[in-house]
């Protein structure tokens, strides 16, 4: 836990823009210039620069240029954006070859008006924009992952692996199914995948409910305890990734108690698994007895767990209050927004961000590219929040964050807005976004890669210096 925050009557934590201390970086350092908090829709590497083979920040990425505008985003002194692809409707988790080719999952609609696949692009010309683009597969998904000439693609019900030697675009024969029979009906259907050198495979199955209620999301609803769901979902779950034809049994579980976490990634310097869980809403449409329209936006807390296989988390009984800086017990199973009981007992987080902001990505950064600062750092990509269409002005989510990790942990101190204004000015939010930031990954020479599943953008990110 890093802070406790103090009520003023707004939302919090809304202008934590570059609190970042880049002590021993270059000296143009960086200064700031699905869940979605809902239902179904919430959810999911480099040596050098590229150009010259210095770390000189002028000319990594080779030829690269950035856009005018950044493609519409903004982000810190010395860094620029191509937009890479563009109208990918549906682009969620990236991965990228040791190469540099780019593989994009794309997700099904959710109304049923398109089927997701898998698509593969290459910048042949090194001008930071994709021009070549291949497309494979009958089925939409959200997490994907490379590895050992294996590509890993991750259906809601399912996980595939393609033979995809670095260098292919396409793969030369049918997948081998690696997981099948994963649950996906309800609230949270995307599975997210990482993989880590030893060749195991973490899978997030999300929970098929907001708070595991008798009704879901009904009025009062009492929790069923002990909640079902805990056996097969609401979780993290690792298999091997070279025994086929395995079943949602067949997994070890490394995380109980978690509601859907989408943003996964592993720490580089201990292998540890580390995710940003989709915290729980609708505390006053559920519980407006107990709670109101302010605690609505501003409870609970997206938290940051080191997942380390032992511990339990706490979900559907307990959520976090950034204001108490306390677990405390859900109202469906008795609580009152105050009382601990249990969730004194269960994993507090190792940092947390503002409520219902959608955590969806998350990257370690291992380049050389960046300045030093951000060297074994976390991104973090959220997808923004539901729950106040008007806001205006620093918005809830909608953005990519840094934090800064020590020692294999999240550094005291705040997090910096990296990237921002992908939603634009129109509103109702988050239906008249512009883009809304899903996936992230990155490039052989360092370059950030992030995806949007809302108008199917994709940004090159570059530090330059300038």
């Amino acid at each position: 836990m890093v802070r406790t925050m103090a009520r003023d009557g707004g939302a919090w934590l809304r202008g934590m823009t570059a609190v970042l201390l880049l002590a021993g970086a270059s000296a143009a350092t960086a200064c700031s210039s699905d869940d979605d908090g809902g239902g179904a829709d919430d959810g999911g590497d480099g040596t050098d620069d590229g150009g010259d083979g210095t770390d000189d920040g002028g000319d990594d990425g080779g030829n690269a240029m950035c856009d005018a505008d950044n493609g519409s985003i903004t982000l810190p002194d010395g860094f620029c954006a191509s937009v890479f692809a563009d109208g990918l409707a549906g682009a969620r988790h990236m991965t990228v070859t040791p190469s540099g080719d780019v593989f994009v999952a794309i997700q099904n609609a959710f109304d049923g008006s398109a089927i997701g696949e898998v698509v593969a692009l290459r910048d042949t010309d090194d001008d930071g924009i994709a021009d070549v683009e291949e497309r494979f597969g009958d089925n939409g998904g959200n997490g994907i992952a490379w590895s050992n000439d294996e590509l890993f693609f991750a259906e809601d019900d399912q996980i595939l692996a393609y033979d995809m030697p670095d260098g292919e675009l396409l793969p030369a024969a049918k997948p081998e199914v690696i997981v099948s029979g994963l649950p996906f009906d309800g609230d949270h259907i995307n599975k997210t995948i990482v993989i880590d050198d030893a060749g195991e495979m973490f899978v997030n199955i999300g929970s098929a409910s907001n708070a595991c209620q008798e009704v879901n999301r009904e009025v009062e609803s009492p929790g069923l305890d002990p909640c079902p769901e805990l056996e097969v979902r609401a979780g993290v779950w690792s298999f091997p990734t070279d025994v086929a034809d395995q079943l949602p049994e067949d997994g070890v579980l490394v995380g109980e108690g978690m509601r859907n976490m989408v943003a996964l990634a592993l720490e580089p310097g201990s292998g540890e698994l580390f995710g940003v869980q989709n915290g729980r809403d609708q505390l006053f449409d559920n519980w407006p007895a107990l709670y109101d329209a302010v605690d609505e936006i501003e409870l609970p807390s997206e938290e940051l767990f080191l997942i380390d296989g032992v511990s339990e988390y706490g979900w559907p009984y307990c959520y976090h209050d950034p204001f108490q800086d306390l677990k405390v017990l859900a109202p469906e199973y008795g609580g009152d927004g105050v009382v601990q009981d249990l969730c004194a007992d269960v994993a507090v987080p190792d940092y947390f961000f503002p409520a219902h902001w959608a955590p969806l990505g998350m990257l370690f950064y291992t380049g050389d590219m960046f300045p030093e600062a951000y060297l074994n750092g976390a991104f973090i990509a959220f997808h923004g929040s539901r729950f106040e269409p008007e806001a205006t002005g620093d918005l809830p989510g909608y953005n990519v964050v840094f934090l800064p990790f020590d020692g294999g942990l999240p550094a005291k101190g705040d997090f910096e807005v990296f990237a921002d204004d992908f939603a634009g000015d129109t509103r109702p939010l988050p239906d008249e976004a512009e883009h809304r930031p899903v996936g992230l990954a990155q490039g052989p020479d360092g370059a950030l890669f992030i995806s949007d599943d809302w108008s199917g953008r994709i940004w090159r990110v570059i530090y330059t210096g300038e």
